[in-house]
């Protein structure tokens, strides 16, 4: 098999996971468990003293996050078992933090100290990860009342069923997605059931995406979650990696607390949670689109006209990176109006205190943790319409990029991330991502009338007005035929020559404030009416 097969979307079809005890283990795995006094600690080291997984092959990392008294370990435990104590910090993110630094083993599997898993657990969670190294998979947990149990009868057992009255425990909230959505094959969002306390995934995965955030103190491991999402790797919930978690979860406790406590952090951190960004005026951590502009070799006015047109669109939720040779701006003396660098300095003045500017040398290869990024000439100003509507086309289907094919011969392409980051895993170096992600989310090429719809026609003078050519009704219609444009440009019927978008004037030379009217031979022309579009949106 394929070492990185490239899997459609979640679609982890391709690969079949050996029957457990009938394969031979090869990879480490280091088991990280936080523990603030950990009460239950006792039961879960016995169960992962029981472990069919190789002893030689794991090890267990018992991280304190400041117990009082400090943790000892009992007597039952795995034979490779250790204490990591919290040096810095405090929370569960940190703790996980703490115990994956320490880890020696290629697989982290994080384990929550009031979990007792099943025999098989951890070799059903780490039985995939010798099939290929991009995935993440996910244990089954449900919730149980605690009942009086030593270490040695939960050691002894051979089945949780012998320990617990399972038909009275409470069923996680995962369990029925994972069934609805085929194994998650078929999930929009898989990233939402990854939701601790059993979740396991290579140690390269682990600290490539940084880790769990610390500042997060409730809802670390959705947030985490997402940015795996964002990396491109493949969620993988295993039922035979059974587990209970003693005692029922904080949102059976106090459900109304529980869930106004993870608001504020998810809203900041996972933009496609889109039902908590209803605030309006509201700006957030994570943008929900990067907008990358080349701005090498373009004059400010064009630039300002760019930028002003991305931050004035029906989606706000954006940041604005402008990429370009900003290094080579020296500081000290020197000719002003004679700088070499006159324009691009002029720029860096004009956008640097603006905190939703970027100004960097080089793009990165992904906008993680943001979910999309638009990519387009710079000289090719958007129209109010055109994010809101590329994004709604890509979610209909999660296509990974859309590409709009501009009437000039270049394109302006909107890219999801996960698809970026799972074309980056699956790509050498310099190669084709697009053709990979054309395998894995799919590439679709548009024409650009839908995403820049074209000015509404001007209406009929009253007696009086100015004529329709002047200065001031050319510059009028331009407010008034935006919102007009916004509706009818996605609509049917008409050429396609009369809802294109075209580029705004040579890079290298300022637009002028008002245009004359095109020429009626100019207006009937494909690049014509792009020009009348932006000249009106």
């Amino acid at each position: 098999m394929n070492a990185r097969p490239a899997m459609t979307q979640n679609d982890f079809s391709p690969l079949q996971q050996p029957e457990l005890g009938a394969w031979t283990p090869a990879l480490s795995v280091s088991v990280v468990i936080p523990a603030h006094g950990g009460p239950h600690l006792d039961l879960t080291l016995a169960a992962l003293a029981a472990q069919t997984y190789p002893g030689h092959l794991m090890e267990v990392l018992v991280v304190d996050d400041g117990s009082e008294p400090p943790i000892r370990l009992p007597e039952i435990r795995p034979d490779n078992t250790r204490l990591v104590p919290v040096e810095t910090g405090w929370g569960i993110a940190n703790a996980v933090n703490t115990g994956a630094n320490a880890a020696d083993g290629e697989i982290i599997q994080r384990l929550d100290a009031d979990m007792v898993p099943c025999r098989e657990h951890i070799e059903a969670m780490a039985r995939w990860h010798h099939l290929t190294d991009y995935l993440v998979t996910i244990g089954m947990k449900r919730f149980v009342e605690v009942p009086p149990l030593t270490p040695d009868e939960v050691f002894r057992a051979r089945d949780l069923g012998e320990l617990f009255d399972l038909d009275k425990a409470v069923a996680s909230s995962t369990e029925a997605t994972i069934a609805k959505t085929d194994g998650l094959r078929k999930s929009r969002n898989p990233y939402h059931v990854c939701t601790g306390p059993t979740v396991a995934m290579p140690r390269e995965v682990f600290h490539a995406v940084g880790g769990l955030d610390p500042t997060v103190l409730r809802g670390e491991d959705t947030e985490f979650a997402y940015r795996l999402a964002m990396h491109g790797v493949v969620f993988v919930p295993d039922m035979e990696a059974r587990a209970v978690h003693l005692g029922l979860p904080a949102q059976h406790r106090d459900r109304e607390r529980a869930v106004r406590a993870v608001g504020p952090y998810l809203a900041h951190r996972v933009p496609l949670r889109r039902d908590l960004r209803k605030d309006r005026g509201r700006r957030w951590l994570v943008p929900y689109v990067e907008i990358v502009l080349d701005v090498t070799d373009t004059s400010e006015a064009v630039v300002r006209q760019a930028v002003s047109a991305a931050l004035d669109g029906k989606l706000h939720d954006v940041v604005v990176t402008l990429v370009g040779p900003w290094s080579l701006l020296r500081e000290g003396r020197r000719s002003v109006l004679g700088d070499p660098c006159f324009e691009l300095r002029l720029m860096r003045d004009l956008f640097s205190h603006d905190d939703r500017i970027r100004l960097i040398d080089e793009a990165a290869p992904t906008p993680a943790p943001a979910p999309f990024r638009y990519r387009g000439p710079v000289d090719v100003p958007l129209h109010r319409a055109t994010l809101e509507r590329m994004v709604e086309d890509v979610q209909k289907d999660l296509t990974g990029v859309l590409v709009v094919d501009l009437p000039d011969g270049r394109s302006a392409r909107l890219e999801r991330t996960s698809a970026l980051g799972r074309a980056l895993l699956l790509t050498e170096p310099g190669g084709d991502l697009d053709e990979v992600i054309a395998t894995t989310h799919g590439v679709r090429h548009v024409a650009p009338d839908r995403y820049w719809p074209p000015a509404a026609p001007p209406s009929s003078a009253a007696p009086g007005a100015p004529a329709s050519g002047s200065a001031t009704s050319a510059s009028g219609s331009g407010a008034s035929g935006a919102g007009a444009s916004e509706s009818g440009g996605a609509g049917s019927g008409g050429a396609e020559e009369a809802r294109v978008a075209k580029p705004a004037a040579s890079a290298k030379a300022a637009p002028a404030a008002v245009h004359a009217p095109a020429s009626a031979e100019g207006e009937r022309s494909l690049l014509g009416r792009l020009k009348s579009a932006l000249r009106s949106g």
